[in-house]
């Protein structure tokens, strides 16, 4: 299906929906997000799902959407929907669609709610919380925590609380969460002590795996490029120590100079 058809099937969906009367009692979150599904199977493409997977070590099911279409569908429906029946209501058909294995399913979760993030509170932040149980692959993962999580942590730094025991977890997922949840903190140069705290335990821990490690080196990437006069001594003090995979990550953005510097011993 072109572009075009998806998107004029999706607007005749809307239009339908608004027909059905939305005061009506059987027009449920439930009810809602089962149309979602269905309008991302129909108006899905074969052959770019096939391309998608090129992006995941693991098999993943996918509809074939392109993100930028997904998004432009997910803000229509957050605007139509929240107007009628608020966005707790948004909330909860978002917690319908992040579940499952289908890609464009929990993105259109994320999407749902992205950007809303400054009108939630607490119990929005446990419910996100729980969505990393049903985190199935990086995708999933890093749309939920820098775009939903991470942001809430910078609004209440208190919630750092939370990063510290997702580093605990035997859930790689939730450890990866530690590392990116505070990576937009870190590009407004603020958790420098949390930042060098958490690094710390993971590296003390002896992480191992691969998707937790690309966290924690994206992290001090964003930290170094955020403020590399504080970053780049901590990364000089852990080259010994550190994985190669987290200093290669970390050292991305640096000058040459600089990032000689902390690799050189480990090169040798």
């Amino acid at each position: 299906m072109g572009h075009s058809a998806r998107t004029d099937g999706w607007r005749r969906w809307l239009s339908l929906l608004h027909k059905e009367n939305m005061s009506n009692s059987r027009i449920t979150p439930s009810y809602i997000a089962d149309h979602i599904r269905r309008v991302l199977k129909d108006g899905g493409s074969a052959p770019h799902s096939e391309d998608v997977q090129h992006f995941f070590k693991e098999v993943i099911k996918s509809r074939g959407w392109y993100t930028a279409e997904l998004r432009k569908f997910a803000v229509r429906f957050r605007r139509s929907i929240a107007r009628e029946r608020g966005m707790d209501f948004v909330v909860q058909v978002a917690d319908q669609l992040f579940s499952g294995p289908i890609l464009e399913e929990k993105a259109m979760a994320v999407f749902l709610v992205e950007k809303q993030t400054k009108n939630f509170g607490d119990n929005e932040f446990q419910l996100f919380d729980s969505w990393l149980d049903r985190v199935t692959n990086w995708a999933d993962h890093d749309a939920l925590v820098h775009d939903l999580l991470g942001p809430m942590v910078v609004a209440d730094p208190a919630r750092c609380r939370e990063v510290f025991r997702w580093a605990k977890s035997p859930n790689r997922w939730r450890r990866r969460a530690a590392c990116v949840a505070l990576i937009r903190g870190a590009r407004e140069q603020r958790f420098a002590d949390q930042i060098v705290q958490l690094s710390n335990q993971l590296l003390q821990n002896d992480e191992e795996d691969d998707m937790v490690l690309k966290g924690l080196g994206w992290l001090l990437r964003e930290s170094a490029k955020a403020d590399a006069t504080r970053t780049l001594p901590y990364l000089i003090k852990i080259r010994k120590t550190a994985p190669r995979l987290v200093l290669r990550t970390a050292c991305e953005k640096l000058p040459a100079p600089a990032r000689k510097k902390v690799l050189q011993k480990r090169e040798r």
